[in-house]
């Protein structure tokens, strides 16, 4: 397939359908940042749903972020429509589709949008003008790669595998006010957990050994351990909390997420499942131990050099199921003592 050349890049209107997920929505950002190194004058707007908004707000290569309302004004159906008749008055001339969906490839047909590209599975090959055929080698790397593979499959530079992620100064006052407000002592570690994770239990490490953690690295370094999490995450930090010994401080459900990666940006070593968290400090470069059972940790590991993974083989992992359906041997293999073993080894640098 050759390479995309727009009648004229100096004006040219470019979509990009964001990922779904904050994790994923991350591991996009090389292709957001080598979209506009590949056509520098373009106007770039990014399609997102609300939660993923903030990972792309302060990117200084976007123009423009579209809310794709999935819950109202754009919700199945004749919410569809609406949002195809939304995008036609912007007059796009290439959509780039990082979501895998048929409905992205309807989406972008409907809006009338004259260069679609994306890869060509789920039954959408005829909805795109420029279908490109995945390689079997990419479904089984990492997604960052994937995610490139879109640009490549259509003649198009990429500009390395870096993540970006940009905070804005209101989200950076709010962390340093809050950490002021906590008297968390600076001159120590700052030390995040992250015990949560969307989807399920199964990718979540046991939360009374989130609090042996805590409790150690508290008793060691003479510090708080900052407890992250979603609203539906409050109940499971207020646990930990509570098995920790006033080792924690819970702000789960308390930030905004652009306020979450201001305060892991703070953050001497962050401690995390999979999780869009993990990426975000991956992003960030924090130092940080990911613990990792359920998951493809080939296709979502986090992709910075101040990260290690700890896991267990095991023969039924990765099984991407949301919970577990027999004994989670891929976490309970995982002791305390291998967490705490490379947590100190950031710690004591």
């Amino acid at each position: 397939m050759g390479r995309i050349n727009l009648k004229d890049s100096s004006s040219a209107k470019i979509m990009i359908r964001a990922a779904n997920w904050v994790g994923d929505a991350i591991m996009t950002t090389p292709v957001i940042r080598a979209v506009r190194k590949n056509f520098p004058n373009s106007t770039l707007t990014v399609l997102a749903k609300p939660w993923v908004i903030p990972v792309y707000k302060n990117n200084p290569y976007v123009d423009k972020i579209l809310l794709y309302d999935s819950h109202k004004r754009h919700k199945k159906g004749f919410g569809t429509l609406r949002l195809a008749r939304d995008l036609k008055k912007y007059q796009f001339d290439l959509a780039i589709l990082m979501q895998n969906a048929f409905e992205a490839g309807l989406l972008s047909f409907l809006a009338g949008v004259k260069e679609r590209v994306g890869y060509n599975t789920d039954g959408r090959a005829l909805l795109l003008s420029r279908g490109i055929k995945l390689n079997p080698a990419l479904k089984k790397g990492h997604l960052i790669d994937y995610y490139i593979g879109i640009l490549k499959g259509v003649g198009l530079l990429d500009y390395g595998r870096d993540l970006d992620l940009f905070l804005c100064e209101s989200d950076r006052a709010f962390a340093n006010h809050f950490l002021e407000k906590e008297k968390i002592d600076l001159s120590r570690p700052v030390i995040g957990i992250n015990p949560g994770a969307t989807g399920g239990t199964a990718k979540r490490w046991f939360p009374e050994r989130y609090a042996q953690i805590c409790k150690k690295l508290a008793e060691k370094f003479k510090v708080k351990v900052l407890i992250f999490g979603a609203p539906q995450d409050i109940a499971l930090g207020e646990y930990i909390a509570g098995l920790s010994n006033g080792s924690c401080i819970n702000i789960a459900g308390m930030t905004s997420l652009g306020q979450a990666f201001a305060l892991i940006e703070k953050c001497s070593l962050f401690v995390t499942n999979d999780s869009g968290l993990m990426h975000a400090a991956a992003a960030l470069n924090v130092n940080q131990v990911a613990v990792i059972g359920s998951t493809d940790y080939i296709a979502t590991s986090p992709s910075n050099k101040n990260s290690v993974m700890i896991r267990v083989p095991v023969p039924c992992s990765p099984c991407l199921k949301d919970v577990c359906p027999t004994d989670h041997q891929c976490m309970d293999k995982i002791s305390v003592g291998m967490v705490m073993e490379r947590c100190e080894s950031f710690l004591n640098k």
